[in-house]
């Protein structure tokens, strides 16, 4: 008879059992209060993987005593959503406590997937649960991140991933047979990233190479010596999934090719979704290129594009392209630093006022308080321009703009200055 993994055998029965996520879970908090309600909305839990998202999808439908239908995102389409709404209706079950739909993984749900799911969820058929590693401003559509709540799953601390592990040592059937003694789990920790199915399956791994030895001791030696392999097998699917990503992108913009190809190497074989890449590398080409060579963000929106219609395995070639051009290209994050400084000045000042040459003119009374006197329209002036006030009084002459060494960035300061003068002096 084949053993369940740890981690399947360590899943929590009730929410009492679940461990971290106190910032939703704990007393008066907001997912909790729902659930002492008995009333939840369609939800959205974004965190990353090993957090207990479907865990906590099945507990809350045992929790509320809701029938539980769960699909996933790689495996299923719209005629398997739309079954399972068939079969909800036909069982009536929507009009007493409603059924609880699971879909693991819905960013990987295509736009028509998502669309098959809003009419039951805005009728109420069934109380959606989605679970994504990605953020869900991107990858769900809007009509239906706006009818479900999203929920933000963090990684375990180390004191909740410690009392899983003692958990798992003391009541596991097949662990407390054994005498563990822990001397040390600094590192069963370190090579866990924060992700409680991982941790359980490394200390498995690690278990299982003292085979049948009752009186086991673990130390950071110990798991040193017998789990690295393993783990690096286990971590093939994107353990470090935000880990490298980051190293990913802080090579393009540091201009070292070699290292980003290596970086974009690790998650081509970790087997990354290749869209979330041509994504990271669109927002690379603004925020860390931007005015420095504006052609970077036309190419990297054309990998994005290139990606979708070529399809994995070739799109890995277009993926390397597009980072390599990008990790060469000159560098300039004005534009970023520009929206950043103006976003922190609204906050600052509120909503002042448009002046009124600049507001729009429609009605016969607008006119009469003076809205567009005294604007000048621009194509009437030579080379198209004229001085005049398009911030509001109270910050009139704030630079938000910065230029950097880059040639492009110079050359935009340059032509701020020969139109403004000392206006916009930076």
């Amino acid at each position: 008879m084949q053993v369940r993994p740890l981690a399947e055998r360590m899943r929590p029965a009730t929410l009492d059992e679940y461990r971290g996520q106190g910032h939703l879970l704990s007393k008066g908090a907001s997912l909790r209060r729902a659930l002492d309600s008995g009333l939840i909305p369609s939800m959205i839990f974004w965190g990353p993987p090993g957090v207990g998202k479907t865990t906590l999808a099945h507990l809350i439908a045992n929790h509320l005593k809701r029938p539980f239908y769960t699909l996933s995102a790689i495996s299923s389409g719209v005629k398997d959503v739309r079954e399972v709404i068939q079969k909800v209706e036909n069982s009536g079950m929507f009009q007493q406590s409603g059924a609880i739909l699971f879909i693991d993984e819905i960013h990987r749900f295509s736009k028509a997937q998502q669309d098959s799911l809003l009419g039951a969820v805005e009728k109420g058929t069934v109380t959606l649960i989605g679970a994504t590693t990605e953020n869900p401003s991107f990858e769900v559509i809007s009509a239906l991140l706006s009818r479900c709540q999203v929920y933000t799953l963090n990684d375990h601390t180390k004191s909740s991933l410690t009392e899983i592990l003692v958990n798992a040592i003391e009541k596991d059937d097949v662990l407390k047979k054994k005498r563990i003694n822990l001397q040390e789990k600094d590192l069963l920790l370190a090579l866990s990233g924060g992700d409680a199915r991982k941790l359980l399956n490394v200390f498995e791994i690690v278990i299982g190479t003292f085979g049948d030895q009752r009186e086991i001791s673990i130390d950071n030696e110990v798991v040193r010596k017998n789990a690295q392999q393993s783990v690096a097998k286990y971590d093939k699917t994107g353990e470090q999934h935000y880990d490298i990503i980051s190293a990913f992108i802080k090579s393009i913009r540091g201009s070292d090719p070699n290292a980003a190809v290596y970086w974009l190497a690790r998650m081509v074989e970790g087997g990354e979704d290749p869209k979330f890449i041509a994504r990271r590398l669109i927002i690379s080409a603004s925020e860390d290129i931007g005015l420095a060579n504006p052609n970077a963000i036309l190419l990297a929106n054309n990998c994005f594009q290139a990606v979708e219609n070529v399809g994995w395995p070739e799109s890995r070639i277009i993926l390397s392209q597009c980072a390599i051009y990008l990790a060469n290209s000159p560098k300039g994050n004005g534009a970023y630093i520009a929206i950043n400084k103006a976003q922190e000045l609204v906050r600052k000042t509120g909503d002042l006022g448009v002046p009124l040459a600049l507001r729009n003119a429609p009605t016969k009374l607008m006119k009469e308080l003076g809205y567009g006197v005294g604007y000048k329209y621009s194509h009437d002036f030579p080379q198209n321009f004229v001085q005049q006030e398009f911030l509001p009084e109270e910050i009139s002459g704030t630079a938000f703009f910065q230029a950097g060494r880059s040639i492009k960035e110079q050359e935009i300061k340059s032509k701020t200055k020969e139109r403004w003068g000392d206006k916009y002096d930076q």
